[in-house]
């Protein structure tokens, strides 16, 4: 595990637990957790339904924090900020890209795009040339004013990897990319992703499907709130 705080690493988790309580059962959801994500890394965080890992996304996601444990991102100490701070936080460094889209419908790709640049206070040109550049790079320069609702999933699922993007986040984070996709379309989905991954893009794929776990160069795997494994995949 590289040292705290080290350049190298943007994700460091010490001994994280995640309790709560469902009526009068407390769950522990995570069990002493410990994990280093270095810059740069493309992996795969895998687990059964209740392993762990979805309460593990949200921690990294910065939705939620641990009951006890330490979560450095990029060297600071998120355990420890309030809720305006980790809202800064998932604006500025967190891309979210999710199953189910997560589009404004009726709002047009590029305005999508905009939308976490608006947020975070970027000026009306530099957010339309961002978002135009954005759409290219995923191939949809020819479908910047059709709203969401008039795309089809894959292209649908590209506005939203473009979106992530805005901000030029140090972390993308997708779950379940492609469950709402074909196997062709999800395909071509995770193909994006790997060309964000050779870029030098973090990337973190929450999947519950070997194939696409199998594009990432790590896969980790979650069971009863622990790690069971984590290897290196070629």
């Amino acid at each position: 595990m590289a040292a705290p705080g080290s350049d190298a690493a943007l994700i460091e988790l010490e001994g994280v637990t995640k309790d709560y309580c469902t009526g009068r059962v407390e769950v522990h959801a995570l069990r002493g957790i410990h994990l280093t994500i270095q810059r740069g890394e493309y992996l795969a965080l895998m687990g059964p339904s209740g392993s762990g890992k979805s309460t593990l996304m949200h921690l990294i996601g910065c939705l939620d924090t641990p009951s006890a444990g330490r979560y450095l991102l990029a060297g600071r100490d998120i355990s420890t900020l309030d809720d305006i701070q980790l809202a800064r936080i998932r604006n500025r460094q967190i891309g979210f890209v999710f199953q189910s889209f997560n589009l404004l419908p009726r709002m047009t790709a590029l305005a999508n795009v905009q939308l976490p640049m608006v947020y975070a206070g970027r000026p009306r040109r530099e957010r339309d040339a961002r978002a135009r550049e954005l759409l290219a790079l995923v191939g949809l320069a020819d479908r910047v004013h059709h709203r969401s609702n008039e795309l089809s999933g894959g292209e649908t699922q590209r506005v939203a990897v473009a979106r992530a993007l805005a901000n030029e986040p140090a972390l993308l984070l997708a779950d379940e990319p492609t469950g709402n996709l074909d196997t062709r379309t999800g395909a071509e989905v995770m193909s994006l992703f790997d060309t964000l991954a050779a870029a030098g893009n973090t990337i973190i794929i929450i999947t519950h499907d070997e194939e696409v776990a199998a594009r990432a160069r790590r896969i980790v795997r979650v069971r009863d709130g622990r790690i069971e494994s984590a290897a290196e995949h070629n």
